[in-house]
């Protein structure tokens, strides 16, 4: 019994005395689920080469500047005063992986995430155009080296490295920006060393990962493979073997005497026939039908390959499929448990309190506080003012004049130092007095509005205190 399991042991990567590498040549089989995420790793990859050259409201279409902590997306710019929805966004984003991963098992590895899309669809494919599919390239790799051979791993590894030159320059766009990319291009190296050194320090990581690391960055690397191991249970729906309809398996075995003897040999095994084409498919060499595994991804390859199988052997399809451990013990349909209702409930809370936010968020952000050390000055007119410093910034793609303005009609404002326009992106510093008749004050403090304005619009109400002697 613990020699069946034994696969839980070490990852499927790694030799059982774990000192080597198991290399994986997983073979390449269509099927329909295959189409699908073809469409859908397309689209993301067309998004992704496209990102940052879309130019809405004169930003990026997506602009994930950590550096200078300033994103945009769709049009929308958020600024160092706006990383709490960035932060925000992050954690719903988290939860909705959790979500997702709760009913559906680790999907998201196999069809969204940039690891598997690239490693899959783009150089995988590569690979097979040059070498072969799985079992050639093992072949391939096993034979002495030739000049046939020598050029054939300098033209895969030429594209590799060319590929992840392209990758390395759009991931360095989302970053810095297009505009600071297409400069670093085309002017001199001397005047962007820095930039030079990012692009190729970047190059040189993503040609180690998808020509080198490959399946390790899932199966070691990536930590929600053991996460998945605490989201899921008995009712989530995970790529699964059916085995109550599979078991006992056994080989096809053909040219029966009768049909009758054929029929009674087929009703004592299952519907597996032991042709571990869904092991030889599999991207990090599992085999689906010991049950889920860390280092499954949801890929839904071995699907297509059983599929393909039971249409041969004109057996039903789905003996690998979407499928919870209740629906194959049990026959029981999915059921949502009180785990993704209460996950699904705080997604939509903070979905909630995200789109309220960023509808009450300013274009231009304001903070108005009184000058340190400074109390109230009576003036010779009988009025009172107080000293104060507004910090605004813009928080747009575009510049904006404006002007502060009093709430009260009576309170006037007195400029020290004045400014009425703000670029795009940009922030000022300014300076004044509030100024207000003494008869008409009450009491020690109270507050006062001031509005932000600009083409007649408000665009935000700021509230702060004055003091003065009251009356």
């Amino acid at each position: 019994m613990a020699e069946a399991y034994s696969f839980r042991d070490r990852v499927s990567t790694v030799e059982a005395d774990g000192r080597k590498r198991n290399w994986m040549y997983p073979r390449f089989i269509k099927g329909k689920l295959h189409k699908y995420r073809n469409i859908v790793s397309n689209f993301l990859l067309i998004l992704f080469l496209t990102g940052p050259f879309i130019k809405v409201n004169g930003e990026q279409l997506i602009l994930l500047n950590v550096l200078e902590r300033r994103f945009a997306f769709f049009g929308l710019v958020f600024s160092p005063q706006d990383f709490y929805l960035f932060v925000l966004g992050m954690l719903i984003f988290i939860i909705f992986v959790v979500v997702f991963t709760v009913i559906y098992g680790r999907v998201f590895c196999g069809w969204v995430c940039p690891q598997t899309i690239f490693m899959e669809m783009v150089f995988r494919r590569i690979e097979r155009w040059i070498e072969g599919d799985g079992i050639k390239q093992k072949k391939f790799d096993q034979s002495p080296m030739t000049a046939n051979k020598f050029f054939r791993k300098t033209l895969k590894h030429s594209v590799f490295i060319l590929i992840s030159f392209i990758i390395s320059n759009i991931f360095l766009a989302y970053v810095i920006s297009s505009d600071k990319l297409f400069e670093i291009i085309r002017e001199p190296i001397s005047q962007h060393v820095t930039g030079f050194i990012a692009i190729w320090a970047f190059t040189g990581a993503f040609y180690l990962v998808f020509a080198h690391v490959r399946e390790l960055v899932c199966t070691v690397a990536c930590p929600y493979g053991r996460l998945q191991g605490v989201l899921l249970d008995d009712d989530s729906m995970v790529v699964a073997y059916d085995y109550v309809r599979g078991e006992p398996r056994g080989k096809l075995v053909k040219n029966k005497k009768s049909a009758t003897e054929a029929a009674d040999d087929r009703a004592a095994k299952g519907d597996c026939i032991d042709c571990g084409l869904c092991v030889q498919v599999c991207p990090t060499g599992i085999d689906i039908r010991n049950g889920t595994q860390l280092e499954c991804i949801n890929c839904t390859m071995c699907i297509d390959a059983c599929d393909s199988v039971m249409d041969k052997i004109d057996r039903p399809r789905r003996l690998i499929g979407f499928m919870s451990e209740n629906q194959i013990k049990h026959r029981t349909p999915f059921k949502a448990g009180k785990r993704i209702y209460g996950y699904a409930a705080v997604l939509v809370i903070l979905i909630s309190v995200l789109g309220f936010l960023v509808l009450r968020r300013t274009d231009i952000e304001t903070r108005v506080l009184r000058a340190g050390g400074t109390i109230y000055q009576v003036r010779e007119d009988g009025t009172v003012s107080n000293l104060y410093n507004a910090e605004l910034v813009n928080k747009t793609s575009k510049p904006i004049s404006f002007t502060i303005k009093p709430e009260d009609p009576n309170v006037k404002i007195q400029y020290i130092r004045n400014v009425d326009r703000l670029d795009r992106g940009a922030s000022t510093k300014i300076t004044f007095f509030v100024i207000q008749k003494q008869s008409d004050i009450k009491k020690y403090k109270s507050d006062i509005r001031l509005n932000i304005i600009s083409d007649d619009k408000t665009l935000e109400r700021v509230k702060t205190t004055f003091i003065a002697p009251a009356n």
